[in-house]
């Protein structure tokens, strides 16, 4: 909105590591060849396994992730801001990639446009007024309007509608610490439940839709082997819930989600990384499609449920 107001205030609570988009317009002869399925696959198999490859930095090397994705972020702040107050206060002092990183090319110079005033934390709102904010500097901003930008809850308000399983067993309850679930998906006392996008199921390097499809093709076989079973539920036991999540967050204390020096929309209150899966979406996927019979329960009813 840079552009349509008059002046504009940023209170900024943290910068982010921003990156250029990696916007490509396709050439003719490239459309052309995109046209033969085997190009198509070729180009998307090179795409993903270059993405796959970002988490060898998220996990593994922070040198690997400063080589591929920190010059880059630098080299875009040094280019777009020329204003050494405002490049100090874009800056992060974290590592990047444990915020959210910003894809943009128009964040930078919109900030440096002559209208608009950007506020870090030392100088944050204090107040509301009657006409705008007071600062924690004492400076008095009159404003027409105020836009919300704080946020919202990805981890301990996961699903904000009440869920009961066996027992009258409540989800709220299960999740009191921090939302877990096996595979993300199955919950122990919750038969014939499934999560889509549950607890760890957050990628950062790839596409979402790529765990989501796997997520299914464990809930097909969890269906197809009540089916051929022939019983009227299945659960997951408590067991391999645990062993799973214990596993989970064991990995994560490798990634910089968990280490790179910030806090997160992807962390839980209790500190716990909930939005993000620790590894390879290829991992996630190998591990959705060996269903184990010895991690479920199987019931022929499902009375108090």
């Amino acid at each position: 909105i840079a552009e349509d107001v008059a002046e504009l205030h940023v209170f900024q609570r943290t910068p982010h590591w921003v990156i250029p988009r990696p916007d490509y317009r396709f050439k003719p002869w490239q459309r052309r060849s995109l046209q033969r399925p085997f190009v198509y696959q070729l180009l998307r198999k090179i795409v993903y396994w270059a993405l796959e490859g970002r988490v060898l930095g998220f996990k593994y090397s922070k040198a690997f992730l400063n080589l591929v994705a920190r010059r880059r972020a630098m080299k875009l702040i040094n280019k777009q801001l020329t204003d050494p107050e405002l490049r100090r206060k874009l800056t992060p002092q974290y590592t990047i990639g444990c915020k959210r990183i910003i894809l943009s090319d128009t964040l930078y110079p919109a900030l440096s446009r002559p209208n608009v005033t950007l506020h870090d934390s030392a100088d944050s709102i204090a107040r509301l007024t009657k006409t705008g904010v007071v600062t924690q500097t004492g400076q008095e901003v009159a404003l027409d309007l105020i836009v919300y930008s704080t946020g919202y809850d990805a981890t301990d308000g996961l699903i904000s509608y009440p869920v009961i399983g066996k027992n009258g067993a409540k989800l709220s309850d299960y999740w009191s610490t921090f939302p877990r679930a096996y595979l993300g998906t199955t919950v122990p006392g919750f038969p014939n439940f499934f999560i889509v996008t549950g607890p760890n199921t957050g990628i950062g390097h790839t596409s979402a839709l790529f765990i989501i499809e796997s997520q299914m093709e464990y809930i097909m076989r969890c269906i197809n082997e009540v089916r051929r079973s022939g019983a009227q539920s299945i659960e997951v036991r408590e067991t391999a819930e645990s062993r799973y999540t214990e596993l989970i967050h064991s990995e994560m204390e490798r990634t910089v989600w968990k280490t790179g020096g910030c806090h997160s929309w992807y962390q839980s209150e209790s500190g716990h990384v909930i939005a993000m899966f620790p590894g390879f979406s290829f991992t996630y996927r190998r591990w959705a499609k060996r269903f184990s019979e010895a991690d479920h329960y199987f019931a022929l009813t499902t009375a108090n449920s």
